[in-house]
């Protein structure tokens, strides 16, 4: 069993990991996010969709602190309570959702893909990215992932059957980890599955370093049968007045 101290070491790695993934899609877009001291990383206009505003990377970080920097004018501002510590009820916030940090180590077996899994591949192009967005949203692609996040520190794997994407992941390399976000199947191809192609996908192109995320609900289930450990809560604040 991982002890609590490790734990906290692991969370703010992952947090870290994924305040990096939201810093490049904000830059993506044109913004320009900051961090503040080594606890503490926002933007101080509003970010893209489902993208927080202030992300907290170690615990008691004081909620007047993360708040004072970003735009809490209207409803929409969002905060990663990312060791599940801020009460934000009192800031017009409530909690969106609730969720655990998962940590897989390096090396780790993958789980076994079947014969008729998806192949797995590494988008490439501006067409394939809107492709599989597409296939991730389930809707046309609204361009929220752009084309200038491919290559570098960030991949988008594509599992494909019969030439169409079924499923997907969003690789982020930062913080000594790699993160792993967006993960999705539909057509029949399974969360099992997926996670079993994209972890192949992963420790293919990083097998030296461990993998975090977080996911919350059937999802966290499915992530720990896929060799992942949960190390912690995390909570994801929305104002809504």
């Amino acid at each position: 069993m991982i002890m609590d101290g490790t734990n906290a070491a692991l969370r703010r790695r992952a947090a870290l990991n994924n305040a990096s993934w939201c810093d490049a899609v904000c830059r993506a877009h044109g913004l320009k996010p900051r961090y503040d001291g080594g606890d503490l990383w926002l933007s101080a206009v509003r970010t893209p969709p489902l993208y927080p505003e202030a992300v907290t990377l170690d615990a008691a970080v004081p909620a007047e602190r993360v708040l004072r920097p970003v735009d809490t004018g209207s409803p929409g501002c969002s905060v990663k309570d990312s060791f599940a510590d801020l009460d934000l009820a009192g800031d017009g916030f409530e909690v969106l959702f609730e969720a655990q940090w998962i940590h897989r180590p390096a090396g780790a077996p993958v789980p076994a893909a079947g014969p008729s899994a998806p192949q797995w591949s590494e988008v490439g192009d501006a067409a394939e990215l809107a492709a599989w967005e597409a296939a991730w949203d389930g809707e046309e692609s609204t361009g929220l992932f752009k084309p200038s996040l491919l290559g570098g520190d960030t991949a988008f794997l594509a599992g494909r059957a019969g030439g169409r994407i079924v499923a997907g992941a969003a690789l982020h390399t930062g913080g000594g980890v790699v993160g792993v976000s967006n993960l999705f199947a539909r057509d029949g191809a399974g969360a099992d599955t997926a996670w079993a192609g994209a972890l192949a996908a992963t420790a293919a192109r990083r097998p030296d370093l461990p993998v975090v995320g977080y996911e919350h609900g059937e999802d966290l289930d499915t992530a720990l049968r896929a060799g992942f450990t949960a190390v912690g809560p995390l909570r994801v604040w929305l104002r809504t007045a």
